[in-house]
């Protein structure tokens, strides 16, 4: 079984909280009062049959994860559980017009993907897609970047997003993507309490010609600075959120 290792102390526990990857060994830093967080992580850990807890030197733990950020807590788990596509187009004709799908067309930096699929778990989408190729994966940096939340969060990795877009929309999603141009309408303008799935360019090309071709739709967020665009994460949770909200409160009344 393949195996990676988790750092940071909010993505080790939400790891162990989901449930969703088999656990081998946490490691904590010798010296790390075991209070708060840290007695919450070891609970969890006590709990798995076949959990290792070991305490190590710092060193140790920094030579195993290779990052600076571990916060003094580093967990061995199997890689993580991606969605099929046939496990996608089965949650959404589940959740039928409640269906709310993140789509990223080859995002690649792990903090960009890390903060929007925090938002994404927040915000109760049936689930996220990513394209396998030229796209960051759920590695442990955007686990990270996440603060745990993707280990909640299903999230479909997918071959060709274009034909995954078909799909979707063959099963009645609708599918806008976050476009720049002056002709889109804003986002708080489009009715976005149906079946609808959104997408997110990459942070430097923006959306890819095909994924352009596919779309339903598209949305804008206006700007009124000098600087020319958003961070994709931003850009991102702005939408979903413009989603969440009129299912809350219904599109009539959001206008």
């Amino acid at each position: 079984m393949a195996r990676e290792w988790l750092y940071g102390r909010q993505a080790v526990l939400a790891s162990l909280r989901a449930r969703r990857r088999h656990c081998f060994t946490l490691l904590i830093a010798q010296g790390i009062s075991e209070r708060g967080i840290i007695a919450e992580i070891l609970k969890e850990a006590h709990a798995r049959r076949g959990c290792l807890v070991r305490r190590v030197p710092r060193a140790e733990l920094a030579h195993l994860v290779a990052h600076e950020g571990h916060q003094g807590v580093a967990l061995e788990v199997s890689r993580y559980p991606y969605l099929d596509e046939g496990e996608l187009y089965r949650r959404v004709e589940e959740a039928g017009r409640d269906a709310l799908v993140l789509l990223l067309d080859h995002l690649q930096d792990p903090q960009n993907v890390g903060n929007l699929l925090r938002t994404a778990e927040i915000a109760g989408v049936t689930a996220a897609v990513i394209p396998r190729r030229r796209a960051a994966g759920i590695t442990p940096a955007v686990v990270n970047a996440s603060a745990g939340a993707v280990e909640y969060l299903a999230v479909a990795h997918v071959p060709n997003l274009a034909r995954t877009i078909e799909g979707l929309q063959e099963r009645g999603l609708w599918v806008y993507a976050l476009e720049g141009t002056a002709d889109a309408p804003a986002y708080w303008e489009v009715d976005l309490t149906g079946a609808v799935g959104i997408v997110v360019g990459s942070e430097g090309k923006g959306l890819s010609r095909l994924v352009r071709e596919r779309s339903d739709g598209f949305l804008r967020i206006p700007m009124w600075g000098q600087t020319p665009s958003l961070n994709a994460a931003v850009a991102g949770a702005l939408a979903l959120y413009e989603a969440r909200r009129q299912r809350t409160i219904g599109h009539a009344h959001a206008l």
